[in-house]
């Protein structure tokens, strides 16, 4: 049996990081992991990238690197596959610190799941199960930002990335033998495409808990204040709820004050975010309201009611026996919100459609099942009533 070197290599000269990255180049494989921290600010801050080879796990000090353009290069060289367990928070953390996203990229929690050990698997369960190893998690809350990071802190990011590569030759093995690669290939490939994603900070009204209940000049303010929140919060680099919490946001766009004196009476808004941010939330409002009529979103759909029960409990029994048989976790077929998105296309007498993501193989394996297992209950579905 290979031994697997676990010994952890520190790197912190540009010169070395550049010789390495120019041998993993010619690797068709690198695992990935970073250890990073984010309580205080919006956007994570880079503590540590690991990557293992299978020869050494070296760990990479984003403190002391200056020339990143040789990880640039090799996070985006289409030979070399990125393997990631859980990377979504990863990707977020390249981003920021290098200005790219790793691809191709495999992600080992989707292989992992896609392969029949379950859904949203930890990777110290996976390793268990796969390699009957155990690995320590007693540094998950360390401050990667100190300087020198201790031995045990080492030690534990190396063994994030020693095993890896094997876990993906053993996950790489099953999924070709179950013809499911290239499901897991997809999946990765479609975390890649979200993180290079630009977001419509117009948009981020519709994550408002409860804005269904609000009408139209409601919702623009509503529009308004979201997009301040999360435009501010990208620049200023603090946590959206540092800003105004949700509630907040909702009671302003619900209340709309006039001025500073009516602002003090909403118990939603903090004294303190009421001293910092109210005259801007104040202009954010004014601003919303001087929009036309026309520009005004529309109401949003109101949560599914007991009407839609029925349909909801028949689309999810499909996918459920259908998932048994292929033994794959059916979270992983279809999400709630997609569910619902069925539901919803199907009311008042439209036809029923599938979102974006169950088009591709999605679509082969249980898309027309889902399209007729709808139909055949369209009875059950009472129309939409309009919110009031």
């Amino acid at each position: 049996m290979t031994t697997i070197p676990t010994e952890p290599i520190w790197i912190d000269q540009d010169a070395e990081l550049a010789e390495l990255c120019e041998r993993w180049s010619q690797q068709g494989a690198i695992a990935v992991d970073t250890e990073f921290m984010r309580s205080e600010t919006f956007y994570p801050i880079a503590g540590l990238l690991q990557i293992g080879d299978g020869r050494g796990c070296y760990l990479i000090d984003p403190l002391a690197i200056e020339n990143l353009e040789p990880l640039r290069d090799l996070f985006q060289n289409p030979a070399v596959t990125k393997v990631l367990h859980a990377c979504s928070e990863d990707l977020e953390v390249f981003q920021r610190w290098l200005g790219v996203v790793p691809e191709p990229l495999f992600d080992t929690q989707i292989g992992a799941a896609f392969a029949g050990f379950g859904f949203s698997l930890g990777y110290a369960n996976l390793i268990q199960q796969l390699l009957g190893i155990e690995i320590p998690k007693g540094e998950t809350r360390s401050d990667w930002l100190q300087r020198p990071l201790s031995v045990p802190q080492k030690k534990y990011a190396a063994l994030d990335v020693a095993h890896m590569l094997v876990i993906y030759g053993k996950l790489l093995q099953r999924l070709r033998e179950q013809g499911r690669l290239d499901w897991a290939r997809a999946d990765s490939a479609d975390l890649v495409a979200n993180a290079k994603s630009t977001p419509d900070f117009n948009d981020y009204y519709r994550k408002v808990g409860s804005a269904w209940k609000l009408r139209p000049r409601e919702l623009a303010v509503l529009r308004r204040l979201s997009a301040w929140r999360e435009r501010e919060a990208r620049e200023r680099d603090r946590p959206r709820n540092r800003l105004i919490k949700e509630n907040g946001l909702w009671e302003l766009a619900r209340r709309q004050p006039t001025d500073l004196a009516q602002l003090r009476t909403l118990k939603e808004v903090p004294a303190h975010t009421q001293k910092e941010e109210g005259e801007a939330l104040m202009a954010e409002i004014r601003l919303a309201l001087e929009e036309p009529e026309s520009g005004w979103p529309e109401r949003l759909d109101p949560p599914l009611g007991k009407a839609e029960a029925p349909l909801m409990k028949a689309l999810k029994r499909y996918v459920r026996e259908l998932a048994e048989v292929q033994d794959l976790p059916p979270e992983l077929l279809v999400r709630k919100r997609e569910y619902e998105a069925i539901v919803r296309s199907g009311l008042n007498g439209g036809s029923f459609e599938l979102p974006e993501r169950l088009q591709g193989w999605r679509h082969e394996l249980l898309g027309q099942g889902l399209l007729e297992t709808a139909e055949a209950h369209r009875a059950d579905v009472a129309p939409q009533q309009e919110p009031s």
